[in-house]
């Protein structure tokens, strides 16, 4: 998948879900998946044919890496590696995804996309364990702390989303509010810890061929 560059809502209206891409907008009224009945994008939605079981596949594979906001070569890495661990590889697939430190940033809600999550990654304001972290891609593991640079522009942003945002914590995570924001990592994710409809099977039976 290539950099995309169009109108993000056209994407959660292609996939039928919010992909959270747009901040606050996703919160709110203006979202295009509630302001439109959940309409695919196009002019010609009536002429369209009845999707296909390698279609559905696609689909499924195609909002993962979307609201991940990986592409093809990073995908494809994170399923070799679900398929030499140990345990359902669907699951650990969407566990790998999910343990990604902008994912992490953007379910604490230090962050309102996962695009704003990234830029806070690699651009340094992000500490897990104390340490900077500028690696987007960077798995966290159970027990870690992510903490904001001690910088008032960093901290300004950070609490001015968690102020913003009321979306919820997942259950794999906590937050503490402040003048010095903490996220901690209370375990591995799982499958149920995924805030969107996925099926990792369809995944795993089109990548399979």
């Amino acid at each position: 998948m290539g950099r995309y560059t169009g109108p993000v809502c056209r994407l959660c209206r292609r996939e039928g879900v919010k992909l959270f891409l747009k901040s606050l907008r996703c919160d709110s009224p203006k979202c295009a998946i509630e302001r439109r009945e959940n309409q695919q994008p196009g002019m010609h939605i009536a002429k369209r044919r009845k999707s296909t079981d390698y279609g559905n596949r696609l689909r499924e594979k195609q909002k993962v890496k979307r609201f991940y906001g990986v592409f093809e070569r990073q995908f494809r890495r994170y399923l070799d590696i679900a398929g030499r661990s140990k345990g359902n590889t669907g699951s650990t697939l969407m566990s790998l995804l999910e343990r990604r430190l902008d994912n992490i940033v953007h379910r604490l809600s230090f962050a309102g996309s996962k695009k704003e999550a990234r830029q806070l990654v690699n651009h340094g304001h992000i500490r897990v364990n104390g340490k900077k972290v500028d690696v987007a891609s960077y798995l966290v593991s159970a027990g870690d702390s992510i903490t904001v640079k001690t910088r008032p522009r960093s901290l300004r942003a950070v609490q001015t989303n968690l102020e913003q945002l009321q979306r919820p914590v997942p259950e794999f995570l906590s937050v503490t509010k402040g003048d010095s924001p903490e996220g901690k990592v209370l375990r591995l994710p799982g499958i149920g810890d995924v805030s969107i409809p996925v099926q990792p099977a369809l995944i795993i039976e089109l990548l399979s061929r």
